[in-house]
């Protein structure tokens, strides 16, 4: 088992704390990538996969706005999680264990829309491994189709290298919630500890370790060019209302 694996096995049950309302993010961050998609020219008939769904945060947005949605995820306990929150929400989502590194050896079908949001592509310790991800990636889209991701701004944090991000503070029924994190860097990988904090009517933490790449854009820019795609473009949150850049590229 390997570190990313290992860290989303841990976090995924209390993944949604991360969230003030995990349910109203999920339909917040559905219209955000649908408004993508239309700008595209796709319709609610374009086969998506989410190649690395965690606990179904787009996957089952996306869903609920009425796209067929495959799911995947290197974390067997992330995708169970997915797996109940799916069947809450009242939704259907076919979900599939897989390395976006090597989507082919689980899918013998390409998809229209490929996505791998909330910063999943810096987990590529290396540029050998960076590149081994896009190309499985790419390989998995339809001519024409697009792969949608989220990325943190490492062109901008990579310029101060900063040892924390600022915390997120949120209201729960016994007092309140906070969540952080710290990274420790090393060139321009780092070790993040993901913190998360309630303070009701006892204190209770929980930590959970991880390490990242910082990848920048024009390196991902780069790859993507490299691997099939014939056009790419960065958005940012004043354009989306997201709260990392989008990478959208076509095939």
């Amino acid at each position: 088992m390997n570190i990313t694996q290992s860290f989303y096995d841990n976090l995924a049950p209390q993944y949604d704390k991360l969230f003030e309302d995990w349910n109203s993010a999920t339909d917040e961050q559905a219209d955000i990538l649908e408004r993508i998609f239309t700008e595209y020219g796709f319709s609610h008939d374009a086969r998506i996969l989410d190649c690395a769904c965690g606990i179904g945060t787009q996957a089952v947005g996306l869903a609920k706005h009425h796209y067929p949605v495959t799911a995947s995820d290197i974390s067997a306990v992330a995708l169970a999680e997915a797996e109940e929150r799916t069947e809450e929400s009242g939704v259907q989502i076919r979900f599939e264990k897989a390395d976006f590194c090597a989507l082919q050896n689980t899918f013998d079908k390409q998809f229209e829309i490929v996505i791998a949001m909330d910063n999943a592509l810096p987990h590529m310790l290396s540029a050998e491994a960076l590149e081994m991800a896009v190309k499985s990636i790419c390989a998995a889209l339809c001519p024409n189709g697009i792969f949608v991701a989220s990325i943190r701004d490492y062109d901008r944090l990579l310029e101060e290298r900063p040892p924390y991000s600022p915390p997120y503070i949120h209201p729960t029924d016994k007092g309140q919630r906070v969540s952080f994190q710290t990274w420790k860097w090393d060139g321009d990988n780092y070790q993040l500890t993901q913190y998360i904090i309630e303070d009701g009517e006892t204190l209770q933490a929980s930590k959970f370790q991880c390490e990242y790449r910082a990848t920048r854009r024009e390196e991902l820019t780069s790859l993507l060019l490299a691997s099939g795609c014939r056009e790419v473009e960065w958005k940012f949150m004043d354009e989306t209302g997201f709260y990392q850049p989008i990478v959208v590229a076509r095939k």
